[in-house]
């Protein structure tokens, strides 16, 4: 299991109030003991407190609920809100949506009506203090990116200007303590649980004996073409999605699937820092490095491994190499630019700065450039007319998707607009407009669709998950060999990526309460700890 925060002892006054009401009991209950007459038999019992003094009986009494009650306090999912550290606000979660929040499979884990604070932590185990600057590489400048300016007259902040000890924390909620209370604020359920268990149990049972994975197969309803490099990448986003990696615990099952899978991917990396292989077809490869990237940067991020420091800024360090003219990537390195494979690049630049490596800021200036060539404003307005930003298109002279929005969206967000950009706000209603429906499947739109409305939080968040989070556990294979995947069939992308990219991308999605905590979120906490 990945490694748990330990929940820090309840308040002295509650943990008081307990204690001084059982030993109300106990005192009575030993007042109400009576001692055994000489002139009359007694059991064995009777006995055994007859010849044993009260003050005696009250300590054993008193010892064993002191155990009970240090037992309770290690099972408590609250944390404390003692001594201030971080406060993640969680008003925007909380917002309902009665009409749509229902849903007919699994349990709500609890009530998500609570404010989580990392105040009262032990500084070893607080996420600030684990991230701090001092376990950071050293760079140029402390916050890797360039100055925060004042917010544009639409209140978004200028590309790349989140500061990296904020964007650092987004990969803290997949620690087990977090990922308890996340899902309990954002809505997530015991079925989205046991449906990404069971999707890692199955990616287990497909890994191949050199430690990587396939795209074609041996499972049924494979892809048209093998990449493994790129079919290794994507398991390993789902196990580190849900806090797995080398360093979990040696004996979990998991630890042992990632660190082979770990040593034949770094193994099949190149000095450049390229992960595809050159037999793959041209279109995949650079796919294939933005997820590769991704996946060496979480890795190093989440364990601050220094073996993985070089691989990693290596990958990250080729990206930009190849970074096209228009500002994004597309399928040969250095040449043309879609938003499809800009948009997996786009999180690979910014994992790397959740990582707290080494990305030169106008690599960020540069991918803006490019979204605002594949910027479109259907749908409306603001009081000049012009919402250009709020669609999205595959390329400059192509028309908006629902896909490509969501993609722009996400990468819009994570470059700084505000939560309240009015192009932000008209593109998460479009989506939600559009919520995903098991008739029109389309994985790749609900991946980006549910990223893009978690970091929104509030209405828009319950209506989308009130939806997701019901849908993938319905369709998930209940039985059989591929028990635990999903059916690629019928998907918009299924029938040529196949059944690994669909599961994956269905793991990603339900892993969204704690993969990644809400960027508007990491902004109010406190940086330079």
């Amino acid at each position: 299991m990945p490694t748990a925060w330990t929940p820090p002892p309840q308040p002295p006054s509650a943990l008081n109030r307990v204690y001084n009401n059982a030993n109300r009991g106990i005192g009575a209950a030993v007042e109400r003991v009576v001692l055994p007459q000489d002139d009359g038999p007694t059991d064995l019992l009777g006995k055994l407190v007859s010849f044993t003094p009260p003050w005696f009986i009250s300590l054993i009494v008193h010892f064993s609920i002191m155990i009970f009650l240090g037992l309770l306090v290690l099972g408590a999912n609250a944390v404390s809100k003692k001594d201030s550290g971080i406060e993640v606000d969680l008003s925007h979660a909380n917002e309902k949506d009665n009409e749509i929040y229902a849903e007919t499979i699994g349990k709500q884990l609890d009530d998500p009506s609570q404010k989580f604070s990392t105040e009262g932590l032990e500084p070893s185990k607080d996420p600030v203090a684990s991230l701090s600057s001092a376990d950071l590489p050293q760079v140029e400048h402390p916050l890797v990116g360039p100055p925060v300016l004042d917010p544009t007259p639409h209140g978004n902040m200028p590309v790349g200007t989140m500061p990296t000890p904020s964007i650092a924390l987004e990969l803290s909620g997949r620690d087990e303590g977090m990922k308890k209370v996340l899902l309990q604020a954002y809505g997530g359920t015991k079925s989205t649980e046991d449906s990404v268990k069971l999707g890692l149990s199955w990616l287990v049972r497909q890994q191949r004996s050199r430690g990587v994975w396939s795209l074609r197969g041996p499972y049924k309803s494979g892809g048209n073409v093998e990449n493994e490099e790129a079919a290794t990448a994507m398991a390993l986003l789902a196990f580190q999605g849900a806090g797995y990696t080398t360093s979990s615990s040696k004996n979990d099952p998991y630890t042992r699937v990632v660190t082979r899978a770990w040593k034949e991917l770094l193994r099949r990396q190149q000095d450049d820092g390229h992960f595809f292989a050159n037999l793959v077809p041209e279109q995949h490869q650079l796919y294939t490095q933005a997820l590769c990237t991704i996946a060496i940067c979480e890795l190093y991020g989440m364990t601050r491994d220094e073996a993985y420091l070089a691989p990693a800024q290596k990958a990250v360090d080729y990206c930009v190499k190849v970074q096209a003219p228009e500002g994004g990537w597309r399928y040969q390195p250095g040449v043309d630019s879609d938003l499809s494979v800009t948009g997996w690049f786009a999180m690979a630049m910014q994992s790397a700065r959740m990582a707290g490596l080494e990305v030169p800021s106008p690599v960020f200036a540069r991918i803006s450039k490019f979204l605002d060539s594949v910027a479109r404003s259907e749908g409306g307005g603001d009081s000049e007319g012009n919402l250009s930003g709020s669609r999205y298109a595959y390329q400059f002279n192509a028309g908006a998707t629902k896909p490509l929005t969501a993609e722009g969206l996400l990468s819009r967000q994570y470059l700084g607009w505000a939560r309240n950009d009015p192009r932000l706000l008209n593109g998460v209603n479009f989506l939600v407009t559009n919520l995903p429906d098991w008739n029109d499947r389309n994985v790749y739109y609900w991946y980006y669709g549910t990223q893009v409305c978690h970091h929104m939080e509030g209405k828009e968040w319950q209506k989308w998950n009130g939806v997701m989070r019901q849908l993938l556990p319905d369709h998930q294979e209940k039985q059989g060999a591929e028990r635990g995947s999903w059916d690629p069939n019928g998907d918009r992308w299924g029938g040529t990526a196949g059944r690994l990219y669909v599961t994956c991308l269905s793991l990603y999605t339900l892993e969204v309460y704690y993969r990644h905590l809400p960027i508007y979120q990491t902004k109010a906490m406190p940086l330079g700890k």
